[in-house]
């Protein structure tokens, strides 16, 4: 019997979580195209993927924009394959307290997060309830839970979580699963801009935020891979509407 080769969409993949989630998609097995708006990052990722032996695109898009996502999953399907699995990682960061937040970045925030999230999902979901067979991966946070200063993304990130749970009763009987990963801190270059707004080394911001964290260290972007792995298998298929928090302790 012929090992059926599908394809996955990861949006944010030109560098950090993003980009480990494409490699390890890849190495499951998956054909990756890969969605960003930084062409260097997916031009490096994308020649990497293939140096490998694996197939790969990457597709400058942005995520926030109907017709731009509308045109990436139909390459996709065209090239690589009809996409049964999506992962909606794009997001950004513009924190704020909320006496001092403008609506420009409020609304920024709402539309990489949650307008690119549904543009893509929407899109590439035919092609899931053709196939019978589907898994949406969505990107939350614990931040979430709230956090000070993220009024915007906290909101972005929560709303995501409700976005999952309705995905997974509207699309389940197709064959077709959504769930969220929340991620606690995990090192990437937006932490990384995080440290230096605050005047400190990446070193002492990691080692202070370990302390608070059960398992005593910090997430590494392949923690949430590991987590996008599992959910894009097979073997996730009567796991849907979860919200699964990757922050090294309980969440609530």
């Amino acid at each position: 019997m012929t090992e059926i080769k599908r394809t996955a969409i990861v949006t944010g993949a030109g560098r950090g979580i993003g980009a480990d989630i494409a490699r390890r998609l890849a190495s499951d097995g998956f054909n990756v195209a890969a969605i960003d708006l930084d062409q260097k990052g997916l031009d490096a990722l994308t020649a990497e993927l293939t140096a490998a032996g694996h197939r790969a695109i990457g597709i400058v898009a942005d995520i926030s924009d109907e017709a731009a996502v509308d045109a990436a999953v139909e390459r996709t399907a065209t090239e690589l394959g009809a996409p049964t699995v999506v992962v909606n990682n794009a997001g950004i960061i513009r924190d704020n307290l909320l006496f001092k937040m403008s609506v420009s970045d409020w609304d920024l925030v709402m539309n990489v997060h949650l307008r690119g999230s549904f543009l893509v999902s929407r899109a590439a979901q035919k092609h899931m309830v053709e196939a019978k067979w589907g898994r949406i991966v969505n990107l939350s946070s614990t931040s979430a839970l709230g956090n000070r200063g993220q009024a915007n993304y906290s909101a972005a990130k929560a709303g995501l979580q409700g976005f999952t749970k309705t995905l997974a009763l509207e699309l389940g009987p197709f064959g077709v699963t959504a769930n969220a990963i929340a991620p606690g801190f995990i090192e990437t270059e937006m932490t990384a801009s995080t440290a230096e707004r605050m005047g400190i080394t990446f070193e002492e911001f990691t080692s202070k935020a370990a302390a608070a964290i059960p398992v005593r260290r910090t997430g590494k972007p392949a923690d949430i891979a590991n987590a996008v792995s599992f959910f894009a298998s097979e073997n996730a298929g009567f796991v849907s509407g979860q919200v699964l928090y990757v922050a090294g302790g309980p969440k609530a």
